[in-house]
């Protein structure tokens, strides 16, 4: 009999949110590719069927090319956060379609589940509960970010019976074999990386593309290095396939760049792939939610991304101080950034699509410092973004962090959330909607412009 597996992406629990497991979509490809039978409980449905008859829920909005909001329930804050003045939600299934999803399934070999930011971790630990709750005796393996990030955390707290710290499927099944679930069928193709299995999904609006894995940058607040530490890439012609097999056997138009590092080495990689994908004129849209480097946006790179359907782009600028940016990253000098927002321009872009993140609440950083790199932004033309920072254990700004913070990173991951700017003194904080305001008020000129 072949063995059924249970993978689930869990709730997040959390003042606010975003996500996407693609990497345990790319799991469950590969284990489906090996001949087990899988069974995916993505939380974060927002179109599952028994959502939407209950009466008492309301519809998520969603917003264009697939994005948008998703079911919540608003929930007591665990004690380390009671203080904080802002709802704490429940993101995702009730638990009682949760529950039904877990029963639908009978005589499962192992439950996987995978995690994403450390701070996200009480819905891990509940997912695990219920999941032992109602299929006792069998084996709940933990892996993703959190697992890794947070190891030790994880096997106190989390109630896997197995917390896994790499991301090698080869390992998986050595670990699945151990507790008497062989490898029903032959392995993949190791020169082949399998489709993520979006087609377990219960609607797909947009679809994530990997082409490569890891960064050669080592930015001191990015876990990259740790989490990837050999930088990979796919073949173009592979990405190309499949953005085709999505596109012409699913329908899908919309697909997101996932890559830390998408531009690096264009003419030997994401230019290939955009090259071929301009001659087809397919009228995709493509999306690039992790910031570009904008050393790489030469001006036929800006041509192509227009040609090709971008629709979404967003900067990796983090500040407009460069004696931060010396100590912080050493990926931008002056001027790139100037440089590469004229050229998206140029190439036809609205200030509306290009984004540049920038970095709040890091160790030390001043809230002028913040004003100044917010009003650089609209200098250029391009629409700021501001992105707390979040502590990340095993990064070279990790030490830095807990001599600043005001809570104690090391032993709760809770405090890690970018939401409580846990590197800022409260008068730093008080100046956040200030920040807003003035982001909010260059977002509405660009628009009262375009129209």
């Amino acid at each position: 009999m072949t063995p059924t597996l249970i993978l689930i992406n869990p709730w997040i629990y959390d003042f606010a949110l975003w996500s996407k497991p693609l990497g345990l979509l790319y799991l469950a490809g590969y284990l489906k590719q090996c001949g087990f039978n899988i069974h995916l409980i993505d939380c974060l449905d927002v179109h599952h069927p028994e959502m939407k008859a209950d009466p008492s829920m309301k519809m998520p909005t969603r917003r264009a090319y697939g994005t948008g909001k998703y079911w919540r329930k608003r929930i007591r804050k665990p004690s380390p956060l009671s203080y904080i003045p802002r709802p704490y939600s429940r993101y995702g299934l009730s638990l009682k379609v949760f529950e039904e999803e877990l029963n639908k399934i009978r005589g499962p070999a192992a439950i996987l589940v995978t995690s994403l930011m450390t701070y996200w971790y009480p819905g891990v630990k509940e997912v695990i509960r219920l999941s032992k709750k109602i299929h006792p005796d069998i084996p709940v393996i933990l892996g993703g970010i959190y697992a890794r990030l947070c190891h030790n955390h994880a096997i106190q707290n989390s109630g896997a019976d197995i917390v896994v710290t790499d991301n090698n499927s080869d390992s998986l099944l050595e670990l699945l074999d151990e507790y008497g679930i062989p490898t029903p069928g032959p392995l993949p193709d190791p020169d082949r990386t399998p489709y993520p299995a979006f087609d377990l999904l219960t609607r797909i609006t947009y679809i994530c593309i990997l082409t490569s894995t890891g960064c050669p940058y080592r930015c001191r607040y990015c876990a990259s290095h740790y989490l990837d530490p050999d930088p990979t890439r796919r073949d173009p012609d592979e990405v190309l396939e499949e953005i085709l097999y999505w596109h012409k056997g699913f329908g899908v138009r919309d697909f997101s760049f996932y890559d830390d590092a998408l531009l690096i080495d264009s003419d030997n990689h994401i230019g290939v792939i955009l090259e071929r994908l301009a001659r087809l004129h397919l009228n995709l849209r493509f999306h690039t939610p992790n910031a570009l480097h904008v050393k790489e946006i030469t001006p036929d790179i800006a041509v192509l991304m227009r040609r090709t359907g971008f629709r979404t782009i967003r900067l990796g600028l983090e500040t407009s101080d460069f004696s931060i940016h010396r100590d912080l990253d050493n990926k931008i000098t002056e001027g790139d950034f100037e440089r590469a927002a004229c050229r998206l321009l140029q190439a036809g872009f609205t200030s509306n699509q290009i984004g540049a993140y920038i970095l709040i609440g890091l160790p030390g950083q001043s809230v002028v410092s913040v004003i100044d790199t917010i009003n650089f932004v609209a200098r250029t033309g391009t629409t700021p973004f501001l992105s707390e920072y979040s502590p990340i254990p095993h990064t070279f700004l990790w030490k830095e962090a807990l001599s600043h913070s005001q809570y104690d990173l090391a032993s709760e991951p809770l405090f890690h959330n970018n939401t409580l700017l846990p590197c800022w003194d409260d008068s730093q904080k008080e100046e956040l909607p200030r920040l807003r305001k003035r982001v909010l008020e260059i977002r509405q000129n660009y628009r009262s412009s375009q129209r």
